[in-house]
């Protein structure tokens, strides 16, 4: 293979590891609620937690 060949196929290679990299990256910055967001059915803090409407 040339050298030529070569540069471009680590290149390649390169940008693609970097580009599933910020993929998997955008994919898991939401994955889990923020602790605010995941407490905050349960009320505030020192009061009693709201009723559940049936």
């Amino acid at each position: 293979m040339s050298s030529l060949g070569k540069m471009k196929k680590s290149k390649r290679s390169r940008r693609d590891k970097k580009q599933n990299r910020r993929r998997k990256n955008l994919m898991s910055a939401r994955s889990t609620e923020p602790a605010v967001e995941f407490f905050a059915a349960l009320g505030e803090p020192g009061k009693p937690a709201p009723k559940k409407s049936v």
